[in-house]
């Protein structure tokens, strides 16, 4: 009797373990095609307005906010940037800060990738986060037209409606989210706790270092 209790408790964990991989494999492939097409459109709309960016820049920046707010969800990623201080900070603070934050994201950067000239970009893979089936994470590369390859992972959330939504990014490692947080911190430091002065100053001023370029200042 007690081999037999034994068999069926072994059955019951090798069908609630490989029943839960199979789910897990499923949403992530799900979540690995949601990423992949909405970098395809976003890519997409870059190569067709990218050549009106010179004569309009602000069509050209609504046109691209329109496609990635198809996949990143920049309140969530301002709020964080924020961090505590979010709470000192009325509603109408925040909203400036989530507008100013992604004006600031596609200003800082979107001429140095028009500079860059053609790349492309390929989905490695997408994991379910063993902790919970609503986070994710995407390994990508984008390969520059020179064939220098840049990892990138995106950090994904699922969303009440179904949907998967990036909540951050790491490029090289470097957490995108925590980087844009210390300097958050750092410019309340600066204006003394002026959370209004922080919000209507913000810019975006991070440097990536390219593999070539590490490589240079470590030699």
């Amino acid at each position: 009797m007690r081999m037999l209790n034994s068999s069926a408790v072994f059955g019951l964990f090798f069908i609630l373990l490989f029943g839960g991989a199979f789910a897990h494999a499923d949403e992530s492939d799900r979540v690995k095609e949601a990423v992949e097409k909405n970098v395809a459109d976003i890519l997409a709309t870059f190569e067709a307005k990218k050549a009106t960016f010179e004569a309009d820049p602000d069509g050209f920046y609504d046109e691209m906010e329109r496609a990635i707010s198809t996949i990143i969800d920049f309140r969530r990623i301002a709020a964080r940037v924020m961090g505590k201080y979010g709470r000192r900070a009325n509603k109408e603070q925040r909203d400036v800060f989530v507008e100013n934050f992604k004006a600031s994201l596609f200003k800082t950067y979107t001429k140095a990738i028009i500079d860059q000239g053609s790349f492309e970009r390929r989905v490695v893979k997408a994991q379910i986060n063993p902790r919970s089936d609503k986070r994710a994470s995407v390994d990508m590369e984008v390969i520059s037209s020179s064939g220098s390859t840049y990892p990138v992972t995106y950090s994904m959330y699922k969303t009440g409606d179904d949907k998967w939504l990036m909540e951050n990014v790491i490029v090289f490692g470097i957490n995108i989210g925590l980087a844009f947080r210390d300097k958050f911190e750092t410019q309340m430091r600066a204006e003394k706790g002026d959370i209004a002065a922080v919000i209507n100053n913000w810019t975006v001023d991070l440097k990536i270092d390219t593999p070539a370029e590490a490589q240079v200042q470590d030699s």
